[in-house]
């Protein structure tokens, strides 16, 4: 199959208007066809020439859709991916994959049983640090890695009125996804998981903040995302036999489309922060690391391939199960304040 693939998008919030429609726009291949938002005046600002449905079921009915992304609330996730699955679609949703691991388990079970591609939105796989440390651990630089901390913490002292603020699991389900995902690429299922789920902020209605701890047998992966931070800096660091590597600020992407600009150029996905490597020969002064240029379009490429049969899953729905494994049992660890096998 080498016509257009036809994409629809549920939802025209943060993540489809930042991370789904400029990707799906730029991608060759892709053909955004339609969107359900119940503001169709925000959609039209961006994308003036786009259908705007009013629902999931209008959407549904149009034959020129191959693909739907879904990117509505958490809760909706399972409902309108089983949906989008019962009528014949290809799914991509959003992290979470679900808000719980009964719902993600039937979802793959759906998928199986449409003969349709099912992945899952975990595109900090493709972050300009990741990509880096992933880089550094797969040449040996750092040795055997010992102990890693990964963090996405935020400066946000007033939460802000929107359903993301009050979303069941809070950040361990907002944030959460992204650094078990990445510490599952890294360093695969890890035996256990302790972790410490709260809310610090001030009348905040969900949990804001989260320290996990995930057992390797030889190593330690912390996890963790503080909304009142206010130096949140920190990115990454990581110790290993040979030596360190200590990362700060984010991958740039997000802020890039965030402030309205299409994916593309030479600078698309540089980070200019460069991780600092300090090797265990005392000898040897420390030194900046550049980073691997970033690129969520390559999720959105092998996408297009996977759909058409030329390439495989760019994020295989058993892997976005995996991570879901880790985020139930990091709730059940923080509710019953015990570590939790895996």
């Amino acid at each position: 199959m080498t016509s257009t693939i036809g994409v629809g998008l549920i939802g025209y919030g943060l993540g489809g208007r930042a991370f789904h429609a400029p990707y799906i726009t730029a991608t060759p291949g892709l053909a955004l066809r339609g969107i359900v938002s119940r503001d169709p005046a925000k959609v039209h600002a961006d994308w003036p020439a786009a259908l705007v449905a009013p629902d999931v079921a209008t959407l549904l009915e149009d034959d020129s859709l191959a693909l739907m992304v879904v990117s509505s609330p958490d809760h909706l996730h399972a409902e309108h991916a089983h949906a989008a699955l019962a009528a014949g679609k290809h799914v991509l949703v959003d992290k979470p994959f679900a808000t719980s691991l009964t719902d993600a388990r039937a979802l793959i079970a759906a998928a199986e049983r449409a003969g349709r591609l099912l992945t899952v939105f975990h595109n900090r796989r493709w972050d300009a640090d990741f990509l880096t440390l992933r880089g550094l651990i797969d040449e040996g630089i750092l040795g055997e890695v010992v102990s890693c901390e990964s963090r996405f913490d935020r400066w946000r002292p007033v939460p802000a009125a929107t359903w993301k603020e009050a979303r069941a699991g809070g950040s361990w389900l907002d944030l959460g996804p992204h650094l078990v995902d990445q510490a599952l690429r890294l360093f695969g299922r890890p035996i256990a998981i302790t972790a410490d789920i709260a809310t610090l902020r001030r009348d905040a209605p969900a949990p804001d903040y989260f320290h996990a701890t995930l057992r390797y047998p030889e190593r330690r992966v912390t996890l963790q995302s503080n909304k009142l931070a206010a130096d949140h800096g920190l990115r990454f660091a990581v110790h290993g036999t040979r030596g360190s590597w200590i990362k700060h600020g984010l991958d740039p992407q997000e802020a890039a489309t965030i402030a309205g600009r299409r994916p593309g150029g030479d600078d698309w996905g540089h980070d200019p922060r460069e991780g600092l490597l300090t090797l265990g020969d005392a000898s040897r002064a420390a030194t900046r690391v550049p980073n691997r240029r970033g690129d969520y379009r390559l999720f959105w490429s092998a996408l297009t391939a996977a759909i058409r049969g030329d390439g495989p899953n760019p994020v295989p729905a058993d892997e976005a199960l995996a991570v879901m494994a880790v985020l139930d049992a990091g709730l059940r660890s923080a509710t019953e304040r015990r570590e939790i096998p895996l």
